[in-house]
């Protein structure tokens, strides 16, 4: 019996640090920043890793009061980018923590 009782122990140490090294990975993907632009970067986004926007920019070329569609298309597009470059970084690098436990 005192075989397992160093096993048990040996797995939560393991844990535990696994569980050190994804909270450290998520604090450091939570504090960069991302960025993504619509065609002809006419309008640019930068993103945190927690996807909330830390800046917008519009290009004045783009600003056409008579065609509001365009704008919200290219504002749709940049913010996808920008959140989909988030989810591809946070999956290179929590991957491997989450990998078969969804």
């Amino acid at each position: 019996m005192g075989g397992m009782g160093g096993n048990m122990a040996n797995i939560m140490r393991q844990a535990q640090k696994m569980q050190k090294e994804v909270q450290s990975a998520t604090e450091e993907l939570n504090k960069t920043e991302y960025t993504g632009s619509s065609v002809d970067d006419f309008v640019t986004v930068k993103v945190t890793g927690e996807k909330k926007i830390a800046d917008l920019t519009i290009s004045e070329k783009i600003i056409d009061p008579d065609d509001p569609d365009t704008l919200q298309d290219m504002l749709i597009d940049a913010l996808n980018n920008a959140f989909d470059a988030v989810d591809k970084d946070k999956q290179a690098k929590l991957g491997k923590y989450t990998n078969g436990l969804m």
